[in-house]
């Protein structure tokens, strides 16, 4: 099961707008599909200084970035966006910012299924995008 989004610094829809309870049919589809329906799964949306926190704690990079995924245990775990940064590479790779937010939103999923970076993991992400029109 996916519990609802957290959000740490304004979003633009309201919790019952028809784009956001879309959104939610769609994020939860996604999320059953790769890691199933029994997977306790956490979003939150953070501030640039609480992402570039994060990426420099756990990752070793100061800077902030767009997604990161945390698994907790082999049934949870936690997936952080930084939407100042997903809009900005969203641009850079031409995408609308929803879309692009689904499509790291599946890149996060793969690294908590377990895939790392590599050709095994882009081949799922792939499936995965055209599966769900991303």
């Amino acid at each position: 099961s996916t519990r609802s989004a957290k959000n740490t610094n304004g979003s633009p829809n309201s919790a019952n707008s028809p784009l956001k309870r879309r959104s939610d049919n769609i994020r939860t589809r996604i999320c059953a599909a790769v890691l199933g329906k029994r997977y306790d799964l956490s979003v939150a949306f953070v501030s640039p200084r609480k992402m570039r926190r994060f990426n420099h704690l756990y990752c070793g990079k100061d800077r902030a970035t767009d997604i990161l995924s945390f698994p907790l245990s082999t049934k949870s775990g936690e997936i952080l966006f930084c939407m100042s940064e997903v809009t900005r590479e969203a641009k850079r790779f031409k995408r609308a910012p929803a879309n692009f937010l689904f499509f790291l939103l599946i890149h996060g999923l793969c690294h908590l299924k377990g895939y790392a970076h590599g050709s095994t993991m882009e081949s799922a992400e792939a499936k995965l995008r055209k599966k769900f029109g991303v």
